[in-house]
């Protein structure tokens, strides 16, 4: 009887500790590259963590040369990122220095993207935060 009870609280802990991992699935990506093929892997690293976990929580940081990604009529990924930016938890924000910068104003962006005042402390609040990063390049 006592195995029994061991066995069951072994696969109620393991259980447990599985569906934690899944929900508390939370990560920043930091793009900085005008790069397509680095352009192209982030929409395709949150579209693959998407699919496998829902509940994931997601966020693109755009600065630097990487800007054109989300810019409407510069964007290679503009349909793909339009249908990330519908589901739950996901984001792109991009940096307002970056965009000053480049003379880019919000009415350029790709419907849906947020402006962050500063792309980096926006990295770093997530990464205090309990954040997963990622540094998108090639």
């Amino acid at each position: 009887m006592k195995k029994i009870i061991l066995i069951l609280c072994g696969i109620t802990f393991f259980q447990h500790a599985m569906f934690s991992q899944h929900s508390d699935y939370k990560v920043v990506f930091d793009i900085t590259s005008k790069d397509s093929s680095s352009q192209q892997a982030v929409v395709r690293e949150v579209n693959l963590i998407k699919s496998g976990n829902p509940d994931a929580q997601l966020e693109v940081v755009i600065y630097g040369q990487a800007l054109n990604l989300v810019v409407r009529d510069q964007s290679s990924q503009a349909s793909a990122i339009q249908q990330l930016l519908a589901l739950k938890d996901v984001s792109f924000k991009v940096c307002a220095f970056t965009m000053k910068r480049n003379n880019i104003d919000k009415s350029m962006l790709l419907p849906g993207v947020e402006v962050v005042p500063d792309g980096i402390y926006e990295i770093i609040t997530k990464q205090k935060d309990g954040w997963g990063y990622i540094k998108v390049a090639h």
